[in-house]
């Protein structure tokens, strides 16, 4: 680790230690101000965001990831209103419990601390993690990668001029540079970091969780399936279906695969036909390309290949897998899904019940579109990511997920014997 980093990381260790003594009141002047300046400083962001546009190719699936535009900046800042309108995560007493010896006993919740994020080219994530982390009282250190530098640079310098102005500690946000080196010494700056969350690619999360000496929180790819059951509404389903896929491919919680049961078949081309207005490119089992074969456009309907199951495709392509029963259905989203967001359509209860209760995911939907799997669609502001894993945080993860808690005991003069 050089020197550099290591300085870095111990400016960000001590404002951690302040921003415990920041009110409540004193975060959300901040967060207020910043959505200003955020909405101020839009023509700067974009100038520094097309430059990190010009060098990717816009076939790229991260190229909408990474592109900003004024009505994105201004959501990023209401956002970051709605964050400031939360109820404060810290100082909440989880449980309180008085021993028969005297003692009291109480857990409350407090900050991790320092926090890590090591994302690719989401320049939003910048905003959204700051937001997140100093409204639960942690200071970031953030890792962007070289494709959104220009663009994450301009809005930490709109975040550190915000932190001075308020009289808080810039050094409560660290952008490290975007190398190979500053991962590695994030990944290993134990004693500095409380917690790692990488936000990208499996190839990146596969590499923290191999590589990091610190706790890390997955935030895995997301392969997700909808399955239009025996039972399934169609028009719900061609309304869902369509939204799951199209409404922003580049995000994780977009659809990859499409299930139908074989009864259903007849009813596919009017389940996709939505697609075909977005060029969506359909990879079809055998029973499924016969169902759409001379009912949806020839360029865009090709055979499944034995990668077009479990992949993530994060552009304006999908899978069709055909099954026989919802068993089937749940063994195939067993194989090949991510634990990230799942859906069933079906008018029957008994099937919806056995589907929300089997499959093994973060966020299980009915009769709705796995696109809602998302920090402010669930109603708890800006997200820092969307948790596979099943310890401390599972699913969207916010402000209460990047919290942990310590135990308060007061005694009068308690002392153990024996």
């Amino acid at each position: 680790m050089t020197r550099n980093l290591a300085n870095s990381f111990d400016l960000a260790l001590h404002a951690s230690r302040k921003l415990a003594k920041l009110t409540d009141g004193q975060i959300n002047q901040l967060l207020l101000r910043l959505a200003e300046a955020a909405e101020e400083s839009v023509e700067v962001i974009l100038i520094e965001n097309q430059k990190d546009l010009d060098r990717m190719e816009p076939e790229d699936p991260k190229y909408d990831r990474l592109r900003l535009t004024k009505s994105r900046i201004f959501s990023i800042a209401s956002d970051i209103r709605n964050v400031a309108s939360l109820p404060s995560p810290l100082g909440k007493v989880l449980t309180e419990e008085m021993l028969s010896n005297g003692l009291k006993i109480k857990r409350v919740s407090v900050p991790f601390g320092v926090i890590g994020i090591i994302y690719e080219a989401r320049p939003n994530v910048t905003f959204d993690v700051f937001a997140l982390c100093i409204k639960s009282g942690n200071a970031a250190i953030l890792k962007g990668g070289s494709d959104a530098d220009h663009s994450n640079r301009a809005i930490a310098e709109i975040i550190k001029r915000v932190l001075r102005d308020q009289q808080i500690d810039e050094n409560a946000l660290i952008l490290l540079p975007p190398s190979r080196e500053a991962t590695t010494a994030l990944l290993n700056a134990r004693g500095f970091v409380d917690l790692i969350i990488p936000r990208g690619s499996q190839a990146l999360i596969d590499y923290v969780r191999e590589n990091a000496k610190i706790p890390v929180i997955e935030t895995g790819a997301g392969i997700c399936h909808t399955y239009f059951d025996l039972d399934g509404d169609k028009e719900v389903g061609r309304i869902v279906i369509h939204n799951a896929k199209t409404r922003r491919v580049s995000v994780c919680n977009s659809l990859d695969c499409l299930i139908i049961h074989k009864d259903r078949l007849k009813d596919l081309p009017f389940l996709v036909e939505l697609m075909e207005q977005n060029q969506v490119e359909i990879f079809a089992d055998p029973h499924a390309f016969e169902a759409l074969s001379g009912n949806y456009p020839v360029t865009l309907l090709h055979p499944a290949l034995p990668d077009s199951f479990g992949t993530e495709f994060l552009s304006y392509k999908m899978a069709i897998k055909t099954v026989s029963s919802l068993g089937e259905a749940l063994d195939h989203i067993a194989t090949f899904g991510s634990k990230h967001s799942e859906a069933i359509i079906s008018a029957k209860r008994d099937t919806l019940d056995e589907f929300l209760l089997a499959v093994d995911a973060a966020a299980v939907y009915a009769n709705a579109s796995t696109a809602f799997t998302d920090g402010a669609q669930f109603g708890l502001g800006a997200e820092i990511g969307i948790s596979t894993q099943k310890l401390h945080a599972r699913g969207p993860m916010a402000l209460q997920e990047i919290t942990t808690y310590k135990w308060i005991v007061e005694g009068e003069g308690h002392i153990r014997r024996g």
